[in-house]
């Protein structure tokens, strides 16, 4: 089978490698579509662990099952990340800090014509496709759902602002579902193009991030790495405001520690998806996002 293997950004191979050959409870889906992260442009990030097969926003047609939950033919999107829902953060909700969901994955990554999933993922974070979601539309799945577990940390909700920094897919995820909660939603980018489709997606006012804003909101999300944004969101942070880190810059941050304590202001993080979020993702009150 053809496999997209990373080496760095400006080194992506075709190489072939074997079909992988399936367990007991385990799965094999050829890749319909597979969406590319974020994550998989920050070559920081990713060339520690290279070379790899990068991909983990898969959906396809299950072609050979040795589960008893799953058929062959089934329309499917599969998790790559899941808990063991036995360790203490997953008994306390805390999903996502699961050791077992950090180290998994499909082998050997969605950026090839099959994916091997192992016996967790079968049980744990594989979902048939509803018949009016496509295989590409399957593709926003997971990251909804991390948009999902995102708001819900930070307790995005009626009547507050929340200023959206960065208008790329994540941002634009950010917005709806942030307007879906009955927030009033302020985009900023530097590109026009965004901006037009940060209105588009249901935004209540977008401006050029290169201009300085009159602005508190009580929430942020960072959906951009760039260092001036995260310097802006502390000015534009109004008291017992929280800023959620959605996507990271490259080096650290420089928090005026002060404001933050006298204002009682926070900065926190969301790192992935648990089930419920996935679930809540596929969900008719949000399915809006996915099929449009």
């Amino acid at each position: 089978m053809k496999t997209a293997v990373y080496y760095k950004n400006s080194d992506v191979r075709v190489e072939e490698r074997p079909v992988p050959d399936i367990k007991d409870g385990e799965i094999l889906v050829r890749m319909a579509a597979s969406g590319i992260c974020g994550t998989d442009l920050m070559e920081w990030y990713r060339i520690k662990k290279a070379p790899r097969v990068l991909g983990h926003e898969m959906a396809g047609e299950i072609v050979e099952s040795k589960s008893e939950k799953y058929a062959v033919g089934q329309r499917v999107f599969v998790s790559h990340h899941v808990p063991c829902n036995e360790c203490r953060f997953c008994l306390s909700g805390n999903h996502t800090a699961c050791e077992t969901l950090h180290k998994g994955n499909y082998d050997p990554g969605g950026f090839s014509e099959f994916v091997r999933v192992p016996g967790i993922n079968v049980e744990n974070g594989t979902y048939v496709l509803p018949e009016n979601v496509s295989y590409e539309e399957g593709t926003m799945i997971e990251p909804l759902a991390c948009v999902v577990r995102a708001q819900g940390i930070i307790g995005v909700g009626k009547g507050q602002t929340v200023l959206v920094m960065g208008c790329g897919i994540s941002g634009l995820m950010n917005i709806v579902v942030a307007k879906l909660k009955g927030a009033k939603v302020v985009a900023t980018d530097i590109n026009a193009y965004r901006l037009e489709k940060a209105l588009e997606f249901g935004a209540d006012e977008v401006h050029n991030a290169n201009e300085e804003l009159d602005i508190k909101a009580d929430r942020i999300v960072m959906c951009t790495g760039a260092m001036p944004a995260f310097e802006q969101a502390f000015r534009y942070l109004e008291k017992k405001g929280i800023i959620m880190l959605f996507a990271i810059p490259n080096k650290n941050l420089c928090i005026p520690i002060e404001d933050f304590w006298r204002n009682e202001m926070s900065i926190v993080s969301s790192y992935g998806a648990a089930p419920v979020d996935l679930e809540e993702s596929l969900g008719e009150s949000l399915k809006v996002i996915v099929v449009s």
